[in-house]
């Protein structure tokens, strides 16, 4: 569900470690996670896009397991010989 950055307006999908507000990549401090609001780093912010990692990215898809072939029919059992009628 997309929000708003709480400084520009843009799309977000991630908060600020500090203060908890939406912040769009350009707004969010690679080093603390903060956005440039609360952010005390003294490194200018990066014009790089940040990726929020995601449920596929940290837990991969798990492979599908292969079917189990299946069960061959197994031989009848042989029977004994057929009771004489009466």
């Amino acid at each position: 569900m997309p929000f708003l950055c709480s400084i520009c307006s843009e799309e977000s999908t991630r908060i600020c470690a500090r203060c908890t507000k939406d912040a769009c990549n350009n707004h969010l401090c690679e080093r603390c996670l903060r956005c440039s609001d609360c952010c005390e780093c003294e490194v200018a912010l990066v014009d790089q896009e940040l990726r929020a990692p995601t449920a596929r990215s940290m837990f991969p898809r798990p492979e599908p397991e292969p079917e189990p072939e299946p069960i061959p029919n197994p031989e009848p059992e042989p029977t004994g010989p057929e009771p004489d009628p009466v």
